[in-house]
Order: structure tokens, then C-alpha cells, then sequence
């Protein structure tokens, strides 16, 4: 028992390590990548009209005219305090706007990935257990579809076909106007904070409004999730225990969901991770044609302004939510496979 709580002490210690050195080496990217890109962040706060004297006195303001290292301690001391520094876009502090437009991303790659998971992991499974038949055909043509659409223009088509064409849907924004402001913004997940409000109407117009974008991004996802799944289920389906399991005359079920399917969860949950963390991530194009108030259009919109300190800010958070993404999987992965616990 000792020994065992001696080993469960320094897996922890080991995962806070790697964690915080892996969180480090983010901050310092992203320090650098606001040193190192072409636009002066002074210059974005006083403007090309200000005099010498007004540049000089803001670049000491903002601390630009220490050494670089001294900038890159000051920069780690400010994040860890929550201080991401002020939106020249909105005039706020960066870490006020993230916490308001993550969520709406965060939502919407949510119902994307689940839409990615429930269809396509039974889609991969199917088609690999008709290996060359037209269901398998059909699945491959649809994940490099998946793979060669751009996000943008199938967004474009989504809108006019199941929008404008067929009504099915809301258009753009993430609420109509008449329904803005009628809930308490609790979480900043609009669907849990109707329900929690007990507003019926704005959550089934929330949802309208969110089907069609989340579904682009699930559509994207279920190509990725479908096609990994595919793969693994037909190494699986190739093993001599499959067989085996056939002879003794082993339900087909049984043999494709748990002699098959059992061993490729573990590879699966990593595949699945890194989908929903490039839907957080790659929701730019789709929150621009959406309209969707999410961290995507908030990082375009600080680029387009020169905001080095949304930009900075907005890439700091998709990157750690890449690297919580990253440790969850690590975790599922040693709770799913016994072997990996030895």
C-alpha cells in the first residue's frame, strides 16, 4: 500500500510538472510571437498622429523599454494573476472578453463534437466491417469531402440552402434581436443559461440559431472520427483473436463491438481530444460567416485592429485548452488500458 501511494504521488507530481513546464513554454511563444510579428503595439495605442514624446512616454508606460527577459518575467507574473492586459478593440481587459466569448465557442464545438462522435464512430465501425463494399466507398468519399470542403464555403451553402431556402434554421448571430438580453448571462453558455432561467423560447431559439454552425463543425470532425475509426476497426478486424472469436461461433455483434471495438477505444479517445480541440480552434472561419460571437471572430477582429493584447490573449487560452485536452486524454488513456498502469 505504501509503495503504491508512493507511486500515485510521483505520477501526480510528474503530471503537475510536465503540465506547468508544457504551460510555460506556451507563454513563452506567445510572448515572443508578440515581439517578433510586424506591428508596434504602441503604435496601436496612440495612433500614427501621436508626437515623439506621446510614442516615447506610452512605450515606458507599457513597459517596452526594459530588457527582454525582465518583459517576458513581468508577462508570466501578469498571466498567472489573470492580468492579460486591455483590449485596444473594446477598451476592456482581454480576460473579461475571453470569459465572455469562450463559452459561445465552447458551445458550439461541444454539439459539433458530439454530432462528430455519434455518427462517426458507428459510421467508421460500419464501414470498415463492409470493407469494399459501397457503404465502405461511400464513407471514404465522405471523409475526404470532410477533409477538401473549404469551411467557409460550405457554410455560405449552408445558409442559403437551410436558411434562406428551406427556413429549417436561424440565420447568423447567435440569438434573433428580440430575444437579447431577456436571460441573466450565468455561464455565458446561452442553452444552460435559458434553462436555467426557465426561458423556453430563447433556448429553443438559441438552439435554432446553433444547429447549423455546430453541425459544419461536427460535419468536419465526423469526417476525421470516422475515417481513424475506420483504420483502427480494420487492423482490429484482421487480428488472429477475431477469427478465433468467429469460429467458436461468437455472435457478429459481439465480435465487432467487444472483441473489436474494445481495443481501439484507447486510440480512439486521443483521435477524438485532438477533433474537439481543433474545433476550438479552427472555428474562425465558421464564427465569421455565422456571425457567431465566439473567441474565433474575437481574435479576427483584434487582428484586423492590431489588438496585440486580444491576440495574444485569445491564443493563450486555445492553447491551454489544447494542453487540458491533451492531459484528459493522457488520463482516460491510463483509466482505459490497464497495461499502461504498470
Amino acid at each position: 500500500m505504501a509503495v503504491r501511494a508512493g507511486r500515485g504521488a510521483r505520477g501526480i507530481g510528474g503530471f503537475v510538472v510536465v503540465t506547468a513546464l508544457t504551460f510555460l513554454g506556451l507563454l513563452a511563444i506567445t510572448f515572443f510571437i508578440g515581439r517578433v510579428v510586424p506591428i508596434d503595439p504602441v503604435l496601436s495605442v496612440v495612433g500614427d498622429r501621436a508626437t515623439q514624446a506621446q510614442y516615447d512616454a506610452a512605450r515606458i508606460a507599457m513597459g517596452l523599454d526594459r530588457p527582454l527577459l525582465v518583459q517576458f518575467f513581468d508577462y508570466v507574473w501578469s498571466v498567472m494573476q489573470g492580468d492579460l492586459g486591455r483590449s485596444i478593440s473594446t477598451n476592456r481587459p482581454v480576460a473579461d472578453d475571453l470569459l465572455r466569448v469562450f463559452p459561445a465557442t465552447l458551445e458550439m464545438a461541444t454539439l459539433g463534437i458530439f454530432f462528430g462522435v455519434v455518427l462517426g464512430v458507428p459510421a467508421g465501425v460500419w464501414a470498415a466491417t463492409r470493407r469494399g463494399e459501397w457503404v465502405d466507398q461511400v464513407m471514404r468519399v465522405f471523409a475526404l469531402l470532410g477533409y477538401s470542403v473549404p469551411a467557409f464555403w460550405l457554410g455560405l451553402v449552408g445558409l442559403a440552402v437551410f436558411y434562406a431556402g428551406l427556413g429549417w434554421v436561424a440565420g447568423p448571430g447567435r440569438l434573433d434581436i428580440f430575444y437579447e438580453g431577456l436571460v441573466p448571462a450565468r455561464t455565458n453558455v446561452m442553452l444552460i443559461d435559458a434553462a436555467l432561467a426557465g426561458d423556453w423560447d430563447v433556448f429553443w431559439n438559441a438552439l435554432s440559431h446553433l444547429l447549423l454552425p455546430a453541425s459544419i463543425l461536427g460535419f468536419f470532425s465526423l469526417a476525421f472520427i470516422a475515417r481513424m475509426t475506420r483504420s483502427f476497426m480494420l487492423d482490429q478486424l484482421g487480428q488472429e483473436f477475431i477469427t478465433t472469436a468467429r469460429v467458436k461461433g461468437v455472435p457478429e455483434w459481439r465480435v465487432i463491438w467487444v472483441h473489436g471495438f474494445k481495443p481501439i477505444r484507447v486510440p480512439l479517445i486521443t483521435v477524438i481530444g485532438l477533433s474537439y480541440a481543433a474545433l476550438l480552434e479552427g472555428s474562425v472561419m465558421i464564427e465569421t460567416v455565422f456571425s457567431w460571437p465566439g473567441i474565433g471572430n474575437y481574435l479576427t477582429t483584434a487582428l484586423l485592429n492590431a489588438d496585440m493584447n486580444a491576440v495574444l490573449g485569445a491564443t493563450l487560452v486555445i492553447g491551454s485548452v489544447f494542453i487540458l485536452i491533451n492531459k484528459i486524454s493522457d488520463v482516460l488513456y491510463r483509466v482505459l488500458d490497464p497495461r499502461s498502469k504498470a
